[in-house]
């Protein structure tokens, strides 16, 4: 059983909490990328900068398609064996979404050996990066610590996840420092962002072992039947949010790809510094989401549904007053942001930054809409509403690519404003729909 710590008392009290914890540690890491973002654009060049933009955001296409989310089905399913100090079928889903994950890295390794061996050319990657390109792709799926991941957050310990996930920022930084001293190249930045990868990756799940020695034992993956027999509902909903993860990869990674393809590789070096200083500005989205998902699972175990209807509400309220503070950073300091990190040649990633930071506050006034949608057992109201942003993505491409980086931009702007209606509207019928004030009990409902 793992080790208890004192909590605040209410729901909105420990989201804020545990975002803090993930703000220290991302405020760390934040200084940290601006660094090797600087060395890395300052010594390969807007051109090579491109090759390694193209290459890492393949990566990250790949993880998304091949990799699982499987945190999500470890959240979900767990809180409530979490609620009831049933560890060991805590720990029957926390090994199964372990064997999830291993299963996606070798599928990801097999798609991205077709990908950088047979349409390397459609990216305008140079022949030389291809097998580096490939080795890193590989070791970046096997880095993957979703299951680890969903453990720690359905604990709530979201303050040792920061000790952990520190290591990536850090040794990203003293490799970017040691490769700039002994000789820049795109490969030995790839060696030095691989090998800190699989580092995390071990820390996290010795971590998880460490919380909670009764969840992670390999022995648990012989009784995956009874897995499944706990957790009604379980491979539906892990098939329905690995499809929404996979349309948000291509959301998120597609238009790099095309900017690359369609424009070149300066034009997605460019495109990729602006998309990385956009998320930067975000990242309270990506933090206050983590918090939020664990913090609504477990209100759906054990709260009424009164306090589940305002925390959506709280949570939102304060996200949409980051977005606004996001696209007013971008207005009055991208140009200069951008040209202090990139030097003179990646200040015209302003005009880049400004739509691509309105996508970014959309997603962030967003953040407690898919929640939502899981925990009630909605998660397929989620993916149709990305099908139809991806649509948007799609048709918004079609028209502004030919415009440059900047309408590439823009078509990501229009997507995340169709997913932040789409799914917002879904959320609210679905609030009112709800009847009742009793305990939003049980987790292992079918969907």
């Amino acid at each position: 059983m793992p080790a208890d710590r004192a909590k605040p008392s209410s729901p909105l009290a420990r989201i804020l909490a545990n975002t803090a914890w993930l703000m220290g540690g991302k405020g760390f890491g934040a200084v940290c990328s601006i660094v090797y973002l600087a060395v890395l654009t300052r010594t390969l060049g807007l051109k090579g900068f491109g090759h390694f933009a193209l290459i890492f955001s393949t990566a990250e296409a790949l993880i998304a398609i091949a990799g699982f989310q499987t945190w999500r089905v470890v959240v979900r399913y767990g809180a409530s064996h979490v609620h009831d100090g049933d560890w060991a079928a805590f720990g029957r889903v926390g090994m199964l979404a372990g064997m999830l994950d291993a299963v996606g890295a070798v599928c990801g390794c097999v798609l991205a050996a077709i990908v950088f061996f047979g349409f390397a050319h459609l990216l305008e990657l140079n022949t030389d990066y291809i097998i580096p390109g490939f080795l890193f792709c590989c070791a970046s799926l096997w880095a993957l610590v979703s299951a680890p991941t969903g453990i720690v957050r359905t604990l709530n310990r979201f303050e040792m996840a920061v000790y952990v996930e520190a290591i990536v920022p850090l040794g990203r930084l003293v490799g970017a420092l040691v490769v700039w001293l002994t000789g820049p190249t795109v490969e030995r930045f790839l060696i030095v962002w691989a090998v800190v990868d699989l580092l995390e990756a071990v820390c996290y799940w010795a971590m998880a072992k460490r919380l909670c020695p009764e969840a992670v034992r390999l022995s648990h993956l012989k009784n995956y039947r009874q897995t499944l027999q706990e957790n009604i509902g379980l491979w539906r909903f892990f098939l329905v949010t690995y499809a929404g993860s996979t349309l948000d990869a291509v959301t998120k990674n597609g238009p790099l790809l095309i900017v690359g393809g369609v424009l070149g590789t300066s034009a997605a070096g460019l495109y990729r510094l602006a998309n990385q200083l956009s998320q930067a500005l975000s990242k309270f989205s990506t933090l206050l989401t983590r918090a939020v998902y664990a913090e609504i699972s477990h209100m759906r175990v054990a709260s009424t549904l009164h306090e589940f209807r305002r925390l959506a509400l709280q949570t939102s309220l304060i996200a949409g007053l980051g977005g606004v503070l996001v696209v007013v950073i971008a207005l009055t300091l991208g140009r200069s942001l951008l040209g202090l990190i990139g030097g003179a040649a990646f200040e015209g990633g302003a005009a880049i930054l400004v739509p691509l930071a309105i996508a970014a506050s959309f997603d962030l006034a967003s953040v407690a809409f898919e929640p939502v949608l899981h925990s009630t057992g909605r998660a397929q109201l989620s993916l149709l509403a990305r099908l139809i942003a991806i649509v948007a993505l799609g048709v918004g491409m079609a028209l502004l690519i030919s415009t440059g980086p900047s309408g590439a931009a823009w078509a990501v702007a229009i997507e995340a404003a169709a997913l932040y209606v789409t799914m917002g509207l879904m959320a609210f019928i679905t609030l009112r729909m709800m009847k009742g004030d009793k305990p939003l009990r049980p987790a292992s409902t079918p969907l």
